[in-house]
Parts: C-alpha cells; sequence; structure tokens
C-alpha cells in the first residue's frame, strides 16, 4: 500500500490555523483521500493528559520540562497515531508538530538548539512532514485574534517579546527547509489565505 502523505500546520496563535484546517480536510477529501486529523500536543489520550498540563497556567516548569513532555507527547502520537496511518495510505494533517517545538521552546524560551535536535532525533529518526505550512502573522494582530474568541493559557498568556522571539524562530526554520516549510501571509483576508493554501495543496497532489 502506498504511504499517505504527512502534513503539519504551524504558527502562533491567532495566525488562523484552525480556519484553514477545516477546508484543507475537505479539499483533500474531495481527491477522494482518507484524512486523519490530530493534534500537538495531544492527539492519543496520554498526549491530551499532557496537553492539560503544558496549558494549565497554574503551573509553572522548567524549559527543559516543558520539552521534554513536548517529545513525550510526540513519540506517543507517532506511535499510536501518525506512523500507522500514514503506513495505511491514510493522509494525516496535524496542528503544530516539532517546528513548534524550535520556535516555542527554542526560540521563544532559549532553549539549546542541540538538545532539541537531539530529542527530533531520538524521537522521530528521519520521519519529517512531506509539507508544512507556516501560517506567518505580526504579532500585534495574533495576539488581538486570540483575545477576542478566547481566555489566554500558559503560552498565551506570554508577553509580545516571547512571541516575537517564536515567529523569529519559525521564519529561521522555513529558511532553512524552504522545500519542505511554506511561508503563508495570514495577514490577509480569509479567502486570500485560501487561495494560498490551495496552490500549494494543489501542487503537492500533482507530484503525489
Amino acid at each position: 500500500m502506498k504511504r499517505g502523505k504527512f502534513i503539519t500546520l504551524e504558527g502562533i496563535d491567532g495566525a488562523g490555523k484552525s480556519t484553514q484546517l477545516i477546508w484543507i480536510v475537505e479539499l483533500l477529501q474531495r481527491e477522494g483521500l482518507t484524512v486523519t486529523v490530530t493534534r500537538e500536543p495531544g492527539g492519543t489520550p496520554l498526549g491530551e493528559q499532557l496537553r492539560t498540563l503544558l496549558l494549565d497556567k497554574s503551573i509553572a516548569m522548567h524549559a527543559e520540562t516543558e520539552a521534554l513532555l513536548m517529545f513525550a507527547a510526540r513519540r506517543e502520537h507517532l506511535d499510536k497515531v501518525i506512523t500507522p496511518a500514514l503506513t495505511m495510505g491514510k493522509w494525516v494533517i496535524s496542528d503544530r508538530f516539532t517546528d513548534a517545538s524550535f520556535a516555542y521552546q527554542g526560540g521563544g524560551r532559549g532553549l539549546d538548539i542541540q538538545k532539541l535536535e537531539i530529542l527530533e532525533q531520538w524521537t522521530q529518526g528521519a520521519l519529517q512532514p512531506d509539507l508544512t505550512l507556516y501560517f506567518d502573522v505580526p504579532v500585534e494582530l495574533g495576539q488581538q485574534r486570540v483575545s477576542q474568541v478566547k481566555d489566554a493559557d500558559r503560552f498565551e498568556k506570554e508577553q509580545a517579546g516571547f512571541f516575537q522571539r517564536v515567529r523569529a524562530a519559525y521564519l529561521y526554520r522555513a529558511n532553512q527547509f524552504p522545500g519542505r516549510i511554506k511561508i503563508i501571509d495570514s495577514s490577509q483576508t480569509v479567502v486570500e489565505v485560501k487561495a494560498a493554501v490551495e496552490q500549494i495543496l494543489t501542487n503537492l497532489l500533482n507530484h503525489d
């Protein structure tokens, strides 16, 4: 059976990932593909419990503890959800993956990138997404969007400087891996962002 494709969505909160995710799945399903939708941290019963801990704003934790919990959830996610689905020929769409660790724990928290690279290799080996859609938005606009829809979690309550570092780390990583990570200007209208995403996905489908 032909292996499925692995697509990840990245960006700071307020970048519009959730809005685009819905129709991305619809587009792929119209192409006759079976799609598994998941998220990080989370995706499995254990991962969702770890997500609750990681997002709980009443809990303080060391930055390395945070990173280790993220990768622990990811190891379980790969074992229970992502790898089996890809092996069965399904396309997997994940709201965040390892790029988020390099952005949030590396850029935002200032953790040593080499430590994150060791965790990445240990957790997932050579596996990387086939395509990563990075929704780029100015920090001020992202925070404004988030504040209008929900209470801030442990990450969202961070100051603007934290998210500036996260955004810079995402852009740096996108420049490192331009073949995989596609930057989308998410400050545009929903329709304009959708058109940009559709063009990228159409190219992927045509080369599948």
